[in-house]
């Protein structure tokens, strides 16, 4: 069965919007990629790209981005994380008299680099199911040898969105296009989010983080802000 997820650019660019609202401009997005294709075949999910809609959807996420933040990109090296940050970056353009961004950057931690054997983790969940195999890797009852411990995952993802924020220039946004694997574990571990509790991440969906008098937070469409140490 294809699994259905629901498509949350609106409410993610609305949590950017609330914060510019308040006066706040270092923002980095952990985002979803957008729609995507499914196979029968786990071993072939790297290489699903984006549905035609998935490809609207980017595009039309990028015209809905605020004028006054020229978005920095960084993705996955996925092709559907690529093709999620390229058309986010035609959208924007599309719409701000074809300013061009920066290209978008690569970078592995948007990868899914806390996978280490793929073909054990993959007959995992096909034995117990995604969500059991979720629960036994954030209970640590996974072998390293297969899958890195999510909370250094957390630790590492969390470290990156923040060095992000502090490389911005002025006027500018950083978006990184990931996998929803890579954002279950920022949830759980740092927002106290469980996943039987909080759900999938939807296309689009993620993790806003943001600085505010020195400090760091992170947030998202349905959290409070959570400051970081």
């Amino acid at each position: 069965m294809i699994p259905e997820y629901k498509i949350k650019s609106e409410q993610t660019v609305n949590v950017i919007n609330n914060l510019l609202n308040q006066g706040i401009t270092k923002i980095s997005v952990l985002l979803r990629h957008s729609e995507r294709f499914f196979s029968k075949d786990p071993l072939k999910e790297p290489f699903m790209g984006l549905t035609d809609k998935g490809k609207k959807y980017a595009f039309d996420l990028g015209t809905q981005l605020c004028s006054g933040l020229v978005p920095v990109l960084y993705s996955s090296s996925i092709g559907r994380c690529i093709e999620t940050a390229y058309l986010i970056d035609k959208g924007f353009s599309a719409v701000h008299n074809n300013l061009a961004t920066d290209h978008n950057r690569l970078d592995d931690r948007l990868t899914p680099f806390y996978i280490r054997d793929m073909v054990k983790a993959v007959h995992m969940v096909q034995k117990t199911g995604v969500n059991n195999f979720l629960r036994s890797w954030f209970d640590s009852a996974i072998d390293e040898a297969v899958m890195d411990n999510p909370a250094d995952t957390a630790d590492i993802m969390c470290r990156f969105m923040i060095e992000r924020i502090m490389n911005l220039h002025e006027n500018q946004i950083c978006l990184c296009i990931s996998h929803d694997w890579n954002i279950f574990p920022v949830r759980e571990f740092k927002m106290g989010l469980k996943h039987e509790t909080a759900g999938d991440v939807d296309y689009l969906d993620g993790v806003v983080f943001f600085e505010k008098e020195h400090q760091y937070f992170l947030t998202d469409n349905n959290t409070d802000p959570i400051r970081l140490p």
